[in-house]
């Protein structure tokens, strides 16, 4: 049975409503899961778990949020090689530059991405939102 990390960033709870169905997703498709506030975990530890959900929304000119995800992901981002990982976040403007941009990075770095694209949802998720993340998160503990 593979175990699952669902580690997120929320300002407003838009991000952490989307993590929450992802964990759901994962445990309902078998797999273990822990669900994180990025706050609560180091990236030291989040490398103890085989698959990794990690979740950001956008932030400013759409970044990730810089005093706690950012330098989080930015120490993770260098042993993510091989790693299985999907991507998920909120946005209220732009068109969803920052998810791209954490995409490539994540690419780049030699993780196998469940979701290419990465998982975007325009402020609060609805319903079809939140199957979407369940969906992802049935994937990742499959994959």
């Amino acid at each position: 049975m593979s175990k699952v990390a669902v580690i997120y960033w929320s300002q407003t709870g838009n991000t952490q409503q989307m993590a929450q169905a992802i964990a759901d997703g994962v445990t309902q498709a078998g797999a273990e899961c822990d669900l994180m506030e990025v706050s609560a975990v180091t990236p030291q530890q989040a490398l103890e778990y085989e698959k990794l959900a990690l979740g950001c929304p956008a932030m400013g000119a759409e970044v990730l949020e810089e005093s706690e995800f950012e330098p989080f992901f930015t120490q993770l981002e260098g042993q993510l090689g091989g790693r299985k990982v999907a991507l998920f976040g909120s946005y209220g403007w732009g068109d969803g530059q920052w998810m791209r941009d954490w995409v490539e990075r994540t690419q780049n770095a030699g993780a196998n991405l469940v979701e290419e694209e990465g998982l975007m949802v325009n402020e609060a998720p609805d319903a079809d939102d939140l199957e979407a993340c369940k969906k992802l998160g049935a994937a990742l503990a499959t994959y």
